[in-house]
């Protein structure tokens, strides 16, 4: 019998979306022969799920859950907006972020070990689409607050030091609307501020402007990118005549970090063009 090594058995998880252990099962029955495996889960009950699991999830929900110095964020991921919806879904969801919340735990392989992962097969047999729990991430504070945009596809929680958890739902909120990249401008990668940098001089190239008048023009851009995407330096969202940094500083509190989760960011969906697919699937059956 072939070795049926941890590799393979993700390789097989990967590929169907079913659970460890049934791709194990799966990939011994089958002497380690990955698509004789895919065939008979495809003769299982795991048939729909192996089918769908190829499809891409890129809708979905995010959570929040941020109390007692603790916030964690959570992204689970459907195939459509219809799905992310479901009541069943979003039961799904919850016990999700409790088990992360209660475990502290951001791995989301380690959050679905066992019984959230038999849960999660099933409903993905009910419902028919792939669900992905994506990632999870947390901040420890003196201070947690935690804020989930009406749509529930934008999270986020705020950890400070000092002020209260109104000070940092408020804060979290304003991250939501606006989408600071760091908390303070000192924080940005200099890799990031190169290559804006870089940007800038080769639209000032062409101004025709003494080469100190450009040097000018292109740290005034910088600043005004730094202050951008810093996020003390941005006007609050409810109150554009302060800044969050002020806002904060008045609540004497100072701002430890931030997550923000928006759904689907980062991930390549794939457009699907239905007439097209219609029409091969025509052209197949003849």
């Amino acid at each position: 019998m072939a070795q049926v090594t941890a590799s393979l058995v993700k390789d097989l998880r990967d590929r169907t979306g079913l659970g460890m252990m049934e791709c194990k099962r799966a990939l011994n029955d089958a002497d380690g022969d990955i698509e004789k495996a895919i065939e008979e889960l495809r003769k299982s009950s795991g048939m729909k799920a192996a089918k769908k699991a190829g499809r891409t999830a890129a809708d979905g929900l995010v959570a929040v859950k941020a109390e007692n110095g603790y916030g964690l964020v959570l992204e689970v991921n459907s195939e459509t907006d219809f799905v992310a919806r479901d009541e069943g879904f979003k039961g799904f969801v919850s016990s999700v972020l409790d088990a992360a919340y209660a475990g502290r735990e951001t791995d989301i392989a380690a959050v679905m070990a066992g019984e959230l992962e038999s849960a999660r097969e099933a409903l993905v047999q009910k419902i028919g689409e792939n669900i992905s729990p994506r990632r999870a991430d947390s901040i420890e504070a003196p201070v947690v607050g935690g804020y989930v945009h009406s749509n529930n596809r934008i999270a986020v929680v705020v950890g400070l030091t000092g002020g209260d958890e109104a000070l940092a739902r408020d804060v979290a909120m304003h991250v939501a609307a606006v989408n600071p990249v760091v908390v303070s401008s000192d924080q940005m990668p200099a890799e990031v501020i190169e290559a804006e940098r870089a940007i800038y001089t080769a639209q000032a190239a062409d101004s025709g402007k003494p080469a100190e008048i450009v040097e000018k023009m292109i740290e005034g851009r910088v600043n005004k990118f730094l202050k951008e995407g810093s996020l003390v330096d941005q006007p609050f969202v409810k109150d554009p005549d302060t800044t969050v940094g002020k806002l904060v500083a008045a609540g004497g509190a100072e701002i430890v970090g931030f997550v923000r989760f928006e759904v689907g960011e980062g991930i390549e969906k794939e457009e699907v063009d239905f007439a097209a697919e219609v029409a091969a699937q025509v052209q197949g059956a003849k």
